[in-house]
Order: C-alpha cells, then structure tokens, then sequence
C-alpha cells in the first residue's frame, strides 16, 4: 500500500519517535548529529531535536525526531529500540502516542524543505522549477489583483511552475510577497558594504 507523504511540517504522532536513555557523555549537539546518522538510514527526517532530562529525572538526554514518514519512522522505531546505536547502553525509542482530540494545524514547507523533500522522493534533480512572472505589485491600479499593505512595503507577485520529467507531471502555483523597504535596502547596501571591507 502506498503512503502519500504531504508537504506540510509533519505533526502526526506516527511520524515522530521520542528516543530516551541518552548518555550524558557527548553534549547534546554531538549527540544531534549522532542521531541524525542513524535515524536518516530509515528515511528523509524533518528535525532531530535533542533536550536535557528533567531535573527530576538522572542525568542525560532524549530527543524529538520527526520524519516525514511514518512508515519510515515505524521501520526506525522497530529497528533501534534497545540498542545501544552509538552509545554503550541501550536507547529506548517509541512512536509518538495519539491524541485524536487534538487537530493539528498544517503549516507548509517553506521552499527549500518541499525541494529537499521532492529531490529525496523523486531522485537527485529529479524536478525543477521555473518563474513564469515576477512582477512588483505596489505600483498597480488594479484593485482586484493588489492586497491591502503597510505603506513601505512593496509587494510581489510569482508565479511558478513545477515541472516532474519522469512522471511527464507539471503543476504551476503563484504566491503574493510583502517585504518590508528596510530589509529591501539592507539587502542591496550589505553586499557593497561586503565588498569595501
């Protein structure tokens, strides 16, 4: 059976393994990339968070890993539970538990995650991308195409096409951007600054 994997943050409970009985040896960045070693084995991750144990509790760390599939994470949860992985003692690793009351708001990608996420599902530079239009919308008089903005800000207009050769796919997309004047001119006056120095 196949499974659709979404371009949205993943948040469901089965996509997210909890990974605890971490020593306290490595600090907790080495102990990040340490996981992030042996949990990608399974599949594309979202995140590999690593948090102290409570004061509570003795001494060491667990973590927070998220895939974007919960095949995979399932695979990975079977896999490493009671091993010691890169440690001497055994890790303990469990699914997320469900809370079906709770509704999770979807957040998308933003673009270099769905690039990394297709690039993952559809080979190395197995897609590409396109602008079609990039048109600055501040000046414009057409009411119906321009969004109400902060006075300094201009906006923009893009539109986009997403093109999967393999699988003779296409799918344009257009999205509206605000960005502040300021970070617009500190955007064009560093590189210069960059260059003097």
């Amino acid at each position: 059976m196949a499974e659709l994997i979404s371009f949205v943050v993943p948040t469901q409970s089965d996509k997210v393994l909890l990974v605890w009985d971490l020593s306290t040896g490595p600090p907790a960045e080495a102990l990040s990339h340490s996981l992030f070693t042996v949990f990608s084995q399974f599949g594309l991750l979202y995140s590999v968070r690593v948090f102290p144990n409570a004061a509570v509790a003795r001494p060491g760390f667990y973590a927070i890993i998220k895939f974007y599939s919960s095949r995979d994470a399932q695979r990975a949860q079977k896999a490493c539970d009671g091993k010691p992985l890169f440690q001497t003692s055994p890790v303990k690793v469990r699914l997320g538990t469900r809370h079906k009351a709770l509704q999770h708001q979807a957040f998308a990608l933003n673009s270099s995650r769905c690039q990394e996420l297709a690039n993952y599902y559809f080979g190395f530079s197995g897609w590409s991308k396109r602008i079609i239009k990039l048109q600055e919308l501040s000046g414009l008089e057409d009411a119906a195409l321009a969004v109400p903005m902060q006075k300094g800000s201009p906006q923009f207009l893009c539109a986009v096409e997403v093109v999967l050769p393999p699988y003779g796919c296409r799918s344009p997309g257009v999205g509206i951007s605000e960005e502040p004047l300021r970070q617009l001119e500190e955007a064009l006056v560093w590189p210069a600054r960059g260059r003097a120095s």
